[in-house]
């Protein structure tokens, strides 16, 4: 496929540029979880022609619609502030233009325009066209006077700032400034965005890693919603990010095992918003859009080696959403019926392409940490690169069985699977791989029992079959979703255990440990207390494996979903507390 490339706004498809076409060298080496810098680059490209194509789609909006932008004025006065600053400085206001905080504005600005996004005043959302002139003419040096949104009286600057004005009674107003050589004023509130220093009136926008990456917690766009009010940090927190990112680069820097899976080149990473720091002992969580090439949200990390994994992680979204903007890789009907290994709810083809995909990077991330005791001391990459090439495997193969692939998609897969199976015939720790398998398997009956329900035809059989101690009879049906399900979030405490297993107190810990004498009571215990809970049945039911055959909604098939026919063997939660 190809796409139309542009050198600016006014291109179109079929206008007579030339097409961008990807070699497919480059197409191989992303199809392997990975990509050389020139792969990476070809991606970075695509992203500005589609960036310019919708902007060139929204100014069309906007000159269809005069007066839409209300008290700010004419779009069109905006959009030649833009064009002045370009002549003067283009590479400053290509690199604004290109940068995550207009990229996450410019889609959410056109899905407000179709009516698929919810914000403020329209004319405060889309209107945020003014504040990109601005900071194009500061950065270039271009003098205007604008008619800018406020909002508590806060004007964003993309990828400078925000400066402060006195607050007013309306949530959102207009505020007219001025824009002489640099220097922004107000009312009687001056600041010079390039040069001046954190003050009450002008917030930075901070850098981190030499001015390398944003530590972005005031752009009205940086969240993956609608727009969020600035939320700045401490400086206390901006300390513990400098450090954490620094030991991340350093951990990525260092050499690892051959091939360039799971790695990051400085750059490719170019803004990081803070997700919170409330929650220290909390999950790790982190997040990106495809409409933000290079940009992540990350929650509070702890380590140097959490922040690496996680920049890993995001920017092999970051890879595959780009392809996907160059790409039709399958057809997708949406419905969430899919096992995803790393997901407590059932998951779309789509969801598992872009699991499978950040996965491989993963895998490939702690397969180079492997003998590197700086980084990891504790010594956890063999059994977390264990886990993730089954788990990974896994739903490649969900993928290459269930999914509509394109020739690109079917390209993309197989890619991946070749680069999983050869990571699978390596060799790695022996406790740590039996550890991986225990807890993949104990991560993938938990979600069936959560998520999948026997056909009420085998559900009298199956009851008898235990009550009797009898072989569960051959599964018939198609195990369904529970309806729901997935709104009820679980963690999967036990399959955490694995990574580093210690006897007791408590029937998982025995039970990940080998306890044996310890698990079976105090799994008695809780069922008995608790009898509607599915975890510690699940784990007393662990020892009776290869009693039998289950159903479809209790033993995991070799498949990423439901299935139809036999599956051998009871697995771990085949048998269940009967109801009542």
């Amino acid at each position: 496929m190809t796409t139309p490339s542009v050198t600016g706004p006014g291109a179109r498809a079929g206008s007579g540029h030339p097409a961008l076409r990807m070699p497919g060298a480059l197409f191989d080496e992303l199809a392997t979880g990975g990509g050389s810098e020139q792969a990476v680059a070809f991606l970075a490209r695509g992203e500005r022609t589609r960036r310019l194509l919708l902007l060139r789609e929204l100014l069309d909006r906007l000159d269809e619609l005069p007066g839409l932008l209300g008290p700010l004025g004419d779009s069109a006065d905006a959009w030649a502030a833009v064009e002045e600053a370009a002549r003067r400085a283009p590479a400053a206001v290509d690199a604004l233009l290109m940068s995550p905080q207009c990229g996450a504005w410019i889609a959410h600005a056109l899905r407000r325009l179709h009516g698929a996004a919810s914000g403020p005043p329209l004319w405060a959302d889309v209107g945020h066209l003014v504040c990109v002139a601005l900071a194009a003419c500061v950065r270039s040096g271009v003098d205007a006077d604008l008619t800018v949104p406020a909002r508590h009286g806060a004007v964003s600057l993309p990828t400078l700032g925000l400066l402060q004005l006195p607050r007013t009674a309306q949530e959102f107003t207009a505020v007219r400034v001025a824009v002489r050589a640099g220097r922004v004023a107000a009312g009687t509130v001056a600041v010079r965005p390039l040069a001046d220093a954190e003050s009450p009136v002008w917030h930075r926008l901070r850098a981190l890693g030499g001015d390398a990456v944003h530590l972005d917690d005031l752009d009205p766009y940086r969240d993956l919603d609608e727009p969020v009010a600035p939320s700045r940090l401490p400086a206390e927190e901006v300390a513990h990010w400098e450090r954490a990112l620094d030991e991340a680069y350093a951990i990525l820097r260092r050499p690892g095992r051959a091939g360039g899976v799971g790695t990051i080149r400085p750059g490719d990473i170019t803004r990081i918003v803070p997700w919170g720091v409330e929650d220290r002992a909390g999950a790790r969580l982190s997040a990106s859009t495809a409409d933000a090439f290079g940009s992540m949200l990350v929650s509070r990390p702890q380590t140097g080696l959490d922040l690496a994994e996680s920049l890993v992680h995001e920017f092999q979204h970051s890879k595959l959403g780009a392809l996907l903007h160059l790409f039709p890789l399958l057809d997708d009907d949406r419905a969430e019926r899919y096992y995803a290994p790393w997901r407590a709810d059932p998951r779309h083809l789509s969801g598992l392409l872009h699991g499978a995909y950040a996965f491989t990077g993963v895998t490939g991330f702690w397969r180079a940490r492997i003998g590197d005791r700086r980084a990891d001391p504790e010594n956890t990459a063999p059994f977390h690169f264990a886990l993730r090439r089954l788990q990974t495997r896994l739903v490649v193969r969900t993928l290459a069985t269930r999914g509509d692939l394109t020739p690109a998609g079917s390209r993309l897969v197989t890619g991946l699977a070749a680069t999983l199976d050869g990571w699978l015939r390596e060799p790695v720790d022996p406790d740590a791989g039996a550890r991986a398998r225990a807890a993949a398997v104990s991560h993938r009956v938990e979600w069936r029992l959560r998520n999948l329900r026997c056909a009420a035809a085998e559900r009298a059989d199956l009851d008898r079959a235990w009550r009797e101690g009898a072989e569960a009879p051959v599964a018939r049906h198609e195990p369904v979703i529970v309806p729901g399900a997935s709104a009820v979030h679980w963690s999967d405490a036990r399959g955490g255990l694995y990574l580093a297993p210690r006897p007791g107190p408590g029937a998982d810990a025995c039970l990940v440990a080998g306890t044996r004498s310890g698990r079976a009571p105090c799994t008695r215990s809780v069922c008995g207390r608790r009898p509607a809970t599915r975890t510690p049945w699940r784990g007393g039911c662990w020892p009776k494996r290869g009693r039998g055959r289950g159903c479809g909604g209790c033993s995991p098939g070799p498949s990423g979903s439901p299935r139809r026919g036999p599956r051998p063997g009871w697995s771990p939660g085949t048998r269940r507390a009967p109801a009542g």
